[in-house]
């Protein structure tokens, strides 16, 4: 009998309202952890990319999108022309290029 006064005790109480900051004090939480896990990084790597287009020149080994390794003959404004192999030329947009290939043609050798 004792056993179910004390489970009727501890029968679950009425919830109780907290207070309406709290819901925007975690949104706002969210959006933090948000912009420091998914968007600052994002955008550090977007300026990283950004600088090394822009940082192009003749003779660099460079990889694009599609995973064509080639040498940077002559780099305009928007497009840069590579040598894949041999007389092979293809000219591509900068913002395919992906990668700077220089040094692991300097390890390879």
């Amino acid at each position: 009998m004792q056993t179910l006064f004390f489970l009727l005790e501890a029968a679950p109480q009425a919830p109780q309202q907290g207070s309406p900051w709290s819901m925007w004090i975690m949104l706002g939480a969210v959006f933090v952890i948000m912009w420091l896990f998914m968007i600052r990084p994002q955008r550090k790597q977007q300026k990283e990319l950004q600088a090394f287009r822009d940082s192009l020149k003749k003779g660099d080994k460079v990889v694009t999108v599609g995973g064509i390794y080639g040498e940077i003959v002559e780099v305009n404004e928007k497009t840069a022309l590579i040598r894949v192999d041999g007389d092979v030329k293809l000219r591509v947009d900068k913002q395919g290029l992906v990668r700077d290939n220089s040094d692991m043609a300097q390890a390879q050798k």
